[in-house]
């Protein structure tokens, strides 16, 4: 059992291997499957999610980033630019930051970076900087998206690492916590 998320991790391997410990015969295919893909992402975004939430009650731009290493979260961090007084607190770069304390290396080159809004210029190439391998994301952002929207940094062959993408992960619940968040802003403005 993972203690920090409280999941246990079973696989057909491990099964059998408990099988044959206990003598039992298992039939593999009567086994339950490993979650799939999305569903890992899914589950991973739900956590990212928490943390805009948290950015939203703080008056901060709800956006949420976890970083996961080896199926276990290593850094978790939403917005703080108004709380911190800091043009870079963006999640993603305080989550890396917590990530390369949390594994004492700037190298992150074994974690994935889940993130809820398309990672801005900034946060791309502080991804690519920290040799982060794999980055998904929720909803894109129209404004400053640098994977796939205005830029793709992430695909550009000058660069001399390579981060797989996959967006639109729950992206209409990362999308309507940005909708909702500048809807009450544009209406504090107007009282």
């Amino acid at each position: 059992m993972n203690l920090a998320t409280g999941f246990v991790r079973f696989s057909r391997r491990s099964g059998i291997s408990i099988a044959k410990e206990l003598r039992i015969t298992l039939n593999p295919e009567e086994l339950p499957a490993a979650p799939s893909e999305t569903a890992r992402h899914e589950r991973w975004m739900r956590l990212a999610l928490e943390e805009a939430q948290a950015a939203y009650a703080q008056d901060e731009v709800p956006v949420g980033a976890v970083i996961v290493s080896a199926g276990r979260v290593v850094a978790r961090a939403h917005n703080q630019r108004e709380q911190l007084e800091d043009p870079t607190a963006h999640a993603e770069m305080i989550a890396l930051t917590q990530a390369a304390a949390s594994l004492g290396s700037w190298r992150l080159s074994n974690c994935t970076l889940y993130v809820t809004l398309e990672p801005c210029p900034m946060c791309a190439g502080a991804v690519l900087q920290a040799r982060v391998p794999t980055v998904i994301w929720g909803a894109t952002d129209p404004k400053a998206g640098a994977v796939e929207t205005l830029y793709q940094l992430f695909d550009d062959a000058r660069f001399n690492h390579r981060v797989d993408h996959s967006g639109h992960v729950l992206e209409n619940e990362c999308g309507r916590i940005l909708s909702d968040f500048f809807r009450d802003q544009r209406s504090k403005k107007l009282k």
